[in-house]
Formats: C-alpha cells, sequence, structure tokens
C-alpha cells in the first residue's frame, strides 16, 4: 500500500494563497510564482513525477501552474 504525496496543484495553490485557479486559464492570469517556488514544490513531489532530474520536474509543475492560469515568472 503506497501513500503518494498531494497532487501539484494542491502545492501550487498553497505556494500563491489561491483557493482555485482560473475559471478561464488562456484568457484571465490569476497569480504568478517564482521558478523558485516551483523549484520547492518540484522537490516534494520528485518521488511522484516521471522526471529524471529537477529541471525536468519543474517543468512539468510549470504546465500544472499554466493550466490553472498561473503564470511562470523567472
Amino acid at each position: 500500500f503506497i501513500i503518494k504525496s498531494p497532487p501539484a496543484s494542491h502545492f501550487i495553490k498553497e505556494a500563491v494563497k489561491l483557493k482555485s485557479g482560473s475559471s478561464e486559464p488562456g484568457r484571465n492570469i490569476v497569480a504568478s510564482i517564482s521558478k523558485k517556488q516551483l523549484e520547492e514544490i518540484a522537490k516534494k513531489k520528485m518521488s511522484d513525477l516521471n522526471a529524471h532530474d529537477l529541471e525536468e520536474a519543474s517543468k512539468i509543475i510549470a504546465g500544472s501552474a499554466r493550466s490553472m492560469g498561473i503564470e511562470v515568472k523567472d
């Protein structure tokens, strides 16, 4: 019996202090998240993600953030 970590969206919403993502992700941007925050989330989710290193895991998390209507800043 394996217990996995919460979904990436949970960590993203926690990082930017939101209750939910955008209702129109391609049009409305509700918040922004930094690359450093993405790396921290990727470290937490690394065991559950299908990625070889931290950079690939960060790209996966960034894609999740964009699909929620959250802008990724440098």
